[in-house]
């Protein structure tokens, strides 16, 4: 046991509240309110999409009108200077802190998690990602770059992975006859949580800015305060239903026809099979190819089509006067909003779908509807088709975002639920993997591309061929997954013997509806989909306001 998980263990015997026996569901209790429990910590965490909003008012932090440059100044000496203008380059790097250690404390914490239960590992999370932005707003008030990684993008990014993972298992077992339904309606937050706090972060910014601050720190303290609060809301609402507890009425599909595994895979185990492996190179590709798309949208749209962004279809990128360039960049961030909406869309959409025509074909239409849309993206960037490639981008930000919601039931699937959890997290490394490989590769390539002298609007070509080569790989990943071998599965003394650890005060219920099927929402959980419906909502609104400039 490592020395975090220890104090942890401490915390817990000194307030048992947070103990996993502690939240056994009773019967009567609705399994829907489980979902909007994973909102509240999703939809929090998810800003960390949305955190380029500080990036220009960071820029000129201490020139207030104009950022005060220091041209020869090393990223060493940016860590601790206090009289120069961080370059938005080297903040920039805070994605990467953040995904990375998104994966790695999944990854490691993963089991913890498992043995606690998801109310331990959302108030740790929600003292991290709130702790790490008060930390964060320190260094934006002293002006050290260091201390606001240090925050918002280490502590802030163990709080991402525990909270990213936290609701998992949790959704899978309350869910087993919609597994994908409920993992991809709380991963969604994820994707929608930018939505929400990158314009209520613009709205703080402007509350706070005097003549003397741009006013970040104090948003940072704003949003802290915010996030924590609706991150314990969700972690106090999360239940465990009872070991053995499956809904009335259902029969677990056949494993022959469904590669639903009735059976269990030990943590310990999980990653020596080739399953486990394949299925991260799934993740790895797939989000490899939509993650350098994310980064890259509004120059690529800007680059691309220039002038016919705004009726001057003669005029190319570089001959677009300075006026008309602010004008297509706002056209463009309608473009990046309108794909963060779709990308949301997707988490719900595709991994409902899978629930229907099953995991592995899922993957299969990402992968090959994917390949058909980037070869097809030059295309329609050669044609001066705007709906065109708007269109196929949408669709391709719609797989991405499936792709991450539609992973934890595949893994479910492969591996049972009784560690689904854990070997999520350590799924999760793809992501930290992708994070890098993605923006490398597109990033790169333009500049290759922009250096031989390549017009802007054909910038993007090559990329597109070679994001098509990540998902022919990825098609034959999928391709060669298949049901676990026998040998790795627990024995069943191993399960009951697990179970039985896991629900010490449970002799509740094993069978029954829980609210469901008998009456769906009642009030309660109606209100509690409100509340976090109605915030999701306006973020949902204010995307379309921007995207609208597109057409």
């Amino acid at each position: 046991m490592t020395t975090v998980e220890q104090s942890l263990s401490g915390m817990s015997g000194a307030a048992g509240i947070l103990d996993r026996e502690r939240i056994i569901a009773t019967a009567g209790f609705n399994r829907w309110l489980v979902p909007p429990a994973a909102l509240c910590i999703h939809l929090c965490i998810g800003m960390a999409y949305g955190f380029s909003v500080f990036w220009l008012p960071l820029s000129r932090a201490i020139g207030l009108t104009a950022p005060k440059a220091c041209p020869d100044m090393s990223l060493l000496q940016e860590l601790f200077t206090t009289s120069c203008d961080w370059r938005v380059a080297s903040m920039g790097w805070m994605f990467t802190l953040f995904f990375v250690l998104l994966g790695v404390s999944a990854a490691i914490w993963g089991g913890w998690l498992e043995r606690v239960g998801p109310r331990k590992a959302g108030v740790v999370a929600a003292c991290c990602w709130a702790g790490g932005l008060v930390l964060g707003a320190l260094g934006v008030y002293v002006h050290q770059l260091w201390l606001t990684w240090l925050g918002a993008g280490v502590i802030g990014g163990i709080g991402l992975g525990l909270g990213y993972i936290s609701p998992v298992s949790t959704l899978i077992k309350w869910f087993p006859d919609h597994r994908g339904m409920a993992t991809g309606f709380a991963i969604a937050g994820f994707g929608g949580g930018a939505m929400i706090g990158a314009p209520l972060a613009n709205l703080l910014i402007n509350y706070f800015k005097t003549p003397t601050d741009v006013g970040v720190w104090q948003t940072f303290l704003a949003m802290a305060a915010i996030y924590f609060f609706f991150m314990m809301v969700g972690a106090f609402r999360y239940r465990l239903p009872p070991a053995g507890w499956q809904p009335d009425g259902w029969t677990p599909p056949s494993e022959a026809k469904s590669m639903i595994t009735q059976h269990q895979v030990h943590l310990k185990d999980a990653h020596k099979t080739p399953q486990f492996w394949l299925i991260w190179a799934v993740l790895c590709l797939n989000v490899s190819a939509g993650i350098g798309v994310i980064g890259m949208a509004s120059p690529m749209l800007q680059e691309i089509f220039g002038g016919k962004l705004i009726g001057h279809p003669e005029l190319g990128f570089n001959a677009l006067s300075a006026d008309q360039k602010t004008i297509i960049a706002g056209i463009a961030a309608g473009f990046a909003g309108l794909l963060s909406l779709f990308n949301i869309g997707g988490r719900v959409f595709w991994a409902s779908l899978s629930d229907y025509i099953g995991r592995k074909n899922t993957y299969y239409t990402f992968f090959i509807l994917g390949i058909i849309l980037y070869a097809s993206a030059p295309m329609f960037a050669q044609m001066g088709n705007k709906a065109l490639f708007v269109a196929a981008f949408c669709i391709i930000l719609s797989m991405y975002g499936g792709g991450f919601a539609t992973v934890p039931a595949y893994l479910a699937d492969m591996f049972g639920t009784l560690f689904v959890g854990a070997i999520h997290g350590r799924l999760l490394t793809a992501w930290s993997t992708a994070g890098i490989v993605g923006p490398v590769v597109v990033n790169y390539i333009r500049e290759f591309q922009l250096a031989a002298g390549v017009p802007r609007d054909h910038l993007y070509d090559f990329t597109m061929y070679i994001l098509c080569a990540m998902l022919i790989g990825g098609l034959i990943c999928n391709f060669l997954v298949k049901p676990v071998a026998d040998k790795w599965y627990m024995k069943p003394e191993e399960v009951a013997a697990l179970q039985a650890a896991h629900a010490k005060s449970d002799a509740a219920i094993k069978h029954g509806s829980f609210g469901i099927g008998k009456g769906g929402f009642d009030l309660p959980s109606l209100i509690f989909w409100c509340f976090v419906g109605i915030p999701l909502a306006w973020g949902v609104w204010k995307t379309l306001q921007a995207a609208a400039a597109l057409f």
